[in-house]
C-alpha cells in the first residue's frame, strides 16, 4: 500500500507556488492598469464585485502565507542545522499558523466591507 510519509510538507509544495501564482497574477492586473489607465473605471467597478472582493481577501491570505513561507525556507536555507525531516511537519503548521493570526485581522476588515458593500448599501 502506498503511503504519503509528509503529507503536510506535501501541502507546503503546492501551497508555494499558488500562492505565488496569485500574487503574480494581482500584479499583473497592476501592471495592466498602469499601462492602460483608461481601463481604471471599468476595472474599479469590477473589483467592488463581491466575487473579486471575495478573492480579494483570499489574495491578502496568499500573500502573507507566500511571505512566511519563505521566510521558513529562508531561515532552513541559512541554518541548514535546523532542517530536519521530523522538523518539516511543525515548521509548515507553525507557518500556517503565523498566516492565520496574521491574516484574520485583515479578513475580517475587509469581509466586513465587503457585507457593507453588498447588503448594507454603503458608498
Amino acid at each position: 500500500m502506498f503511503a504519503l510519509g509528509n503529507v503536510a510538507g506535501f501541502g507546503a509544495e503546492g501551497l508555494g507556488p499558488m500562492a505565488g501564482a496569485g500574487v503574480g497574477a494581482a500584479y499583473l492586473v497592476l501592471a495592466v492598469l498602469y499601462f492602460f489607465p483608461a481601463l481604471y473605471k471599468e476595472a474599479l467597478a469590477l473589483y467592488r464585485h463581491p466575487l473579486f472582493m471575495l478573492g480579494e481577501i483570499f489574495l491578502v491570505a496568499a500573500v502573507i502565507y507566500h511571505g512566511t513561507n519563505g521566510l521558513r525556507i529562508a531561515l532552513f536555507d541559512l541554518f541548514p542545522r535546523l532542517w530536519r525531516a521530523e522538523r518539516e511537519k511543525p515548521s509548515v503548521y507553525a507557518t500556517l499558523a503565523v498566516t492565520m493570526v496574521l491574516w484574520l485581522p485583515a479578513a475580517f476588515i475587509m469581509g466586513r466591507s465587503l457585507i457593507g458593500h453588498t447588503f448594507l448599501g454603503w458608498e
